[in-house]
């Protein structure tokens, strides 16, 4: 796997879960799990994903799962900082993370419910209209990336701005953030809202939440092209994801996730996620 690609897909998974570093593969470990419990591990302070009183998209998903299995939902919170898979899933503090990049090491992975996409967000009384990386605008508007450290070299956006020599008018937001404000990766959305840049590219499911809660009408276009060739994706397919070895719970979890289609696509939906395997182009919400 190329270290752009290996970027890429853990930048995807802070946004949506913890930060990860390439390292050996987990053992596999013997865990029994409590009879009756859905034991999810989960940030509490992260919409539109998860949150505490259970507002988030796949608190909904987890719940519904949860009955179908005849069990509760047990949660272990912990925010999605450096560690949480250590802390939670491979500690067996819990059983299962709700939201994960098909295939990702960390974890066994179901089939994936869901594919997203980095967008272009703008206000929509601004009329920008952009939809590419390669649209010329780009070079004269201030943009907004989404990154993890101090600098842009694991965002694929900035990877996509600086093979365009798109610099100097870039402006970074970390999907950290202060834990002390609610959903601390939602400001580079506040940005948008605000002027503060004319543009952000921003993950999908962040992205259409804020948007559809914003004051301000804010426009969100899927980015083109999906793919910077050779190896810079922007297009990622989502799974659940149980500890190594626990193949009978991802079993049961596929089984659900197959018969509950439909009802898991309407709660994505009401959270204005963006979906390239139900590709709806640009949208004004």
């Amino acid at each position: 796997m190329s270290s752009r690609f290996l970027s890429s897909v853990c930048v995807v998974w802070v946004i949506c879960g913890s930060a990860c570093t390439r390292q050996a593969p987990p053992k596999v470990q013997q865990i029994t799990r409590p009879i009756g419990v859905l034991r999810v591990c989960a940030d509490p302070n992260n919409l539109p994903f998860s949150n505490n009183r259970g507002e988030g998209f796949e608190n909904k998903i987890a719940e519904m799962l949860a009955q179908d299995l005849g069990e509760r939902v047990e949660y272990t919170w912990w925010a999605q900082r450096r560690g949480f898979f250590r802390n939670t899933l491979r500690s067996g503090a819990c059983d299962v993370v709700m939201g994960v990049p098909a295939g990702f090491e960390m974890a066994l992975t179901t089939r994936p419910y869901y594919r997203s996409t980095y967008v272009f967000l703008t206000r929509k009384d601004r009329h920008l209209k952009v939809a590419s990386f390669d649209d010329p605008a780009l070079k004269k508007l201030k943009i907004g990336v989404q990154m993890i450290g101090d600098d842009f070299s694991n965002a694929p956006p900035a990877h996509a701005l600086s093979r365009r020599n798109i610099i100097g008018n870039v402006k970074g937001f970390t999907v950290y953030g202060d834990y002390n404000q609610p959903n601390p990766p939602a400001r580079i959305v506040d940005a948008v809202a605000k002027g503060d840049v004319d543009v952000a590219i921003v993950w999908g499911p962040l992205a259409g939440y804020f948007a559809k809660q914003s004051n301000v009408v804010l426009e969100v276009v899927t980015v083109s092209p999906q793919v910077d060739q050779p190896f810079l994706p922007f297009v990622f397919d989502i799974s659940m994801g149980v500890r190594h070895g626990d193949q009978d719970l991802r079993d049961q979890v596929e089984q659900e996730l197959d018969r509950r289609r439909s009802d898991i696509d309407r709660i994505l939906q009401d959270y204005n996620i963006p979906r390239v395997d139900q590709e709806k182009g640009a949208s004004g919400v």
